[in-house]
């Protein structure tokens, strides 16, 4: 099972990979959820590391995109990523508790060859199996990023098993208070993705920074 690694600055990037992480989402202002990260860090980064990375496009704590400035920022933002040759970015647009498809069409539009990752605005909705539907709509969202709802790691995998078998092609990102107890039973359950942020840190709070001895146990967990 994969293990996706939220990286706040080059060097939670390279303990990240150093620990065998294999993807990156680079992110600032983590406290908040994750927001757009500076460029120059992203071509930084990208420097230093092999394994793929993707980019948040995200400029306030809520899933609401904006007004159409804010948009076209946005847009520009995913450009600029696009631009880079980055392996995806991570996107999630709402309004009135739906998928907001203007702000979609005009970000994952400002950068046409890039794959895209739909975050946890997806755990907002309603229905997750007609949301899962719903993102088909649009050919560069390759996987899902979800909690799976309430419970246990035990029920939430059932949901992420269930739900990846309504998502093919699109695949299921399991994530949001991951730790290395749940990593062990999304990989018992077959899933094929985890994504951690505070699990890969020390001290485990989003000030922390990323540990390569952290992330390396998650990365055996994963394998069991």
């Amino acid at each position: 099972m994969l293990i996706e690694v939220i990286a706040c600055s080059v060097e939670d990037a390279v303990a990240a990979e150093r620990g065998g992480a294999g993807r990156l989402e680079l992110v600032r202002a983590l406290d908040k959820g994750g927001l757009t990260p500076p460029f120059d860090f992203v071509e930084e980064v990208m420097r230093k590391v092999t394994i793929p990375v993707r980019v948040m496009i995200r400029e306030t704590a809520d899933y609401f995109a904006g007004d159409a400035a804010a948009v076209e920022r946005l847009a520009g933002a995913a450009a600029a990523a696009g631009a880079l040759g980055v392996d995806g970015i991570v996107v999630g647009f709402l309004r009135d508790s739906r998928i907001d498809a203007a702000a979609m069409n005009a970000v994952l539009n400002a950068a046409p060859s890039t794959n895209a990752t739909f975050h946890h605005a997806f755990d907002e909705l309603p229905d997750p199996p007609a949301a899962i539907e719903r993102l088909q709509a649009w050919p560069q969202i390759d996987r899902v990023l979800t909690s799976a709802g309430r419970g246990n790691w035990e029920q939430k995998a059932s949901r992420v098993k269930a739900w990846s078998r309504a998502a093919s092609p699109v695949g299921l990102l399991a994530g949001g208070g991951v730790d290395l107890s749940a990593v062990r039973v999304l990989a018992r359950s077959g899933a094929r993705e985890a994504h951690v942020g505070r699990a890969a840190r020390m001290p485990p709070t989003t000030e922390g920074a990323v540990s390569a001895q952290r992330v390396a146990e998650l990365v055996e967990a994963a394998g069991q």
